[in-house]
Parts: C-alpha cells; sequence; structure tokens
C-alpha cells in the first residue's frame, strides 16, 4: 500500500504534468502542511516536468506530421 506521502508527491507529480495550476497550488500546500521535504517536492515536480516535456514532443511530432501529410493531399 503506498503511503499519504508518496500519494501527494504523485499528485504534485501529476498536476504538473497535466499543466494544472490549481492543483499544482494545491498539492504542493498539502505537502507543505504535511511536513514533506522541500527537495522532495522539489523532485516531484521535476518528474512531472520530465513526464509533461516528453507528452508535449510526441504532440509535435504528430502535429508535423499532420502538417506534411495535409500538404501531400
Amino acid at each position: 500500500m503506498i503511503d499519504i506521502k508518496v500519494k501527494e508527491l504523485i499528485a504534485i507529480g501529476a498536476s504538473v504534468s497535466a499543466n494544472c495550476q490549481p492543483c499544482v497550488k494545491y498539492h504542493v500546500n498539502k505537502a507543505r502542511e504535511m511536513t514533506i521535504d522541500e527537495k522532495e517536492i522539489q523532485q516531484a515536480i521535476e518528474v512531472g516536468k520530465m513526464v509533461r516535456k516528453g507528452a508535449a514532443d510526441q504532440m509535435d511530432k504528430l502535429i508535423s506530421a499532420v502538417v506534411k501529410d495535409d500538404k501531400e493531399l
């Protein structure tokens, strides 16, 4: 079973990757209230950024492919 600290850190990373500003604020504040170490909060944020960047890169590739296909029609 995942403990509440890990769940909150996951929620922070998920909020960052989803670009949900209210979620990031809520979960970072909640983590601080739970006295989760700032370094751990920052690590969760960095993981969320990596996931978000990976998804954005894949979307950019898809957009390029779609635009290329449209030009060939």
